[in-house]
């Protein structure tokens, strides 16, 4: 097999990092390949925050749900939808430009998360492990006043990045399911009970479909940090809401 296409195969999330450095040139090249993602017509509308304060990485731990691993990581990068920066050019060229609204945020949040994945393609090739972290969307409030960010920035994802632990490797990568359910020809059609039971067998271990799913929905859709992420990503919005 092709070893990009292998590599797309092999890479999982890596939560438990070695002492090993990822060394500047490596985080240069990793940064180079994030911007030669495909992006909206070539704008860019992404900022990355290399966090390189210790102190600040720890209070991100705290903030992304209490997780130590992520102020351990030798690169820990926030991929944030930038909306501001050609806001700002418009302004300065006397373009008159309108106010951001919630299509530029989501168009921008696109390329943001594309960058990134970017990013976590080259890390795999290079022997670098990497785990996404959703919930830099949580916090608002504190987030945003950590990262200094204005109004129509704000994070798309975060990632961190290390040297996996033997353990790690290891470590069997979780399934996924079948394509057949995943992928549907021309226009969506809804799965009924019986696909759904068969989409998720293999997946329950020893639990019934019944069983799996309300721990599941429990511990996931239903968690306090699910709650509050919904209630940021609302305050995040909030300036693009305004926009026509």
């Amino acid at each position: 097999m092709d070893p990009i296409i292998q590599s797309l195969f092999d890479r999982k999330s890596v939560r438990v990092f070695t002492d090993e450095p990822v060394t500047p040139e490596e985080k240069a090249l990793l940064l180079d390949c994030a911007f030669q993602a495909p992006t909206a017509g070539c704008q860019q509308l992404y900022t990355i925050l290399d966090i390189i304060d210790q102190g600040e990485k720890e209070e991100l731990a705290e903030l992304c749900d209490h997780q130590p691993f992520i102020a351990k990581a030798q690169v820990v990068l926030v991929f944030c939808t930038d909306c501001q920066r050609w806001y700002e050019a418009y302004r300065a060229a006397g373009a008159e430009p309108r106010e951001p609204g919630l299509g530029d945020a989501l168009l921008a949040m696109t390329d943001a998360v594309i960058a990134a994945q970017n990013v976590v393609v080259a890390a795999q090739a290079l022997g670098i492990g990497s785990c996404y972290i959703g919930d830099i969307l949580e916090n608002q409030e504190r987030v945003k006043e950590l990262l200094a960010l204005p109004d129509y920035v704000f994070p798309a994802a975060m990632l961190v990045l290390g040297r996996p632990t033997q353990q790690q490797k290891d470590r069997p990568k979780p399934g996924r399911f079948e394509g057949r359910f995943t992928v549907m020809e021309n226009r969506y059609r809804p799965q009924g009970e019986e696909q759904l039971r068969e989409m998720f067998r293999g997946q329950t271990g020893r639990q019934s479909f019944e069983e799996w799913l309300r721990a599941f929905c429990k511990r996931k859709y239903h968690s306090d940090f699910s709650l509050e992420m919904t209630r940021s990503a609302r305050k995040w919005l909030e300036p693009f809401l305004k926009g026509k």
